[in-house]
């Protein structure tokens, strides 16, 4: 069976889930995500403190190794990839972590114009949905919850802190602000103690969109091109 889209998106993953979002706010434009894993839904999947399970699971990883590396005396190392709606971003530590600001003017510097820190940030606040609501560095009503985990209720958060601090090393108290360096609370893609996946931050809240169409254990086999376009994509169900 032969069905048209404007938009064919290979791979429901942390970027998969977002484009399907993006691109499906136009009505008038036909899109299809296609995805050879599951659904992605699965308490073990939602609940941080069970990230292990999926991390595990042949279901939601999809179980690559690297090459093996001499300087492990040969041994392969584990290389997870999600597997399902959320990819990756459905099974890794949930740590939000942005990049130094000095990392993203050095691009520029090096010749990636536009990619300094100050022209990133409204891209990383428009993201972002921050516990403690949006500044001038953190975003406050973006679709990825981020917060401090537990909001540092055990007092082992704070004993972390202090013995940084007393052993010589700065503290902050958000390291994706404007000091990026020192002890402090990690932040999490947690919000009200779920993750905060891409399937659930930028999927789930569009599946109801008509020109929005999403097929799971669609595993693809080839994309044909056309005088050096796609146009063309073949799958078969998993």
């Amino acid at each position: 069976m032969s069905e048209a889209f404007d938009y064919i998106i290979v791979g429901g993953g942390s970027a998969g889930c977002v484009l399907a979002n993006r691109l499906s706010q136009d009505p008038a434009t036909m899109v299809l995500l296609l995805e050879a894993g599951g659904n992605g839904r699965s308490l073990f999947v939602d609940m941080p403190t069970a990230f292990a399970i999926p991390m595990a699971s042949k279901v939601f990883n999809w179980g690559y190794f690297s090459e093996p590396e001499p300087s492990l005396d040969g041994r392969p190392m584990d290389a997870a990839r999600g597997r399902g709606l959320g990819g990756s971003s459905a099974i890794n530590g949930m740590v939000y972590v942005r990049g130094h600001a000095r990392d993203f003017d050095e691009w520029e510097s090096l010749g990636a114009a536009g990619w300094n820190y100050q022209n990133c940030l409204p891209y990383f606040q428009r993201a972002e949905s921050w516990m403690h609501g949006g500044d001038v560095y953190r975003g406050g009503d973006g679709p990825v919850g981020t917060s401090n985990g537990n909001n540092r209720k055990n007092p082992l958060y704070q004993a972390f802190i202090d013995a940084g601090e007393q052993a010589g090393y700065g503290v902050t108290e958000d390291y994706n602000g404007f000091r990026q360096e020192g002890f402090g609370p990690m932040h999490m893609t947690v919000k009200g103690g779920i993750r905060s996946s891409t399937r659930r931050s930028y999927l789930e809240p569009v599946r109801h969109r008509s020109n929005l169409r999403v097929i799971t254990g669609a595993e693809v086999d080839r994309i044909e091109l056309e005088q050096g376009v796609a146009k063309r994509v073949i799958y078969r169900k998993a």
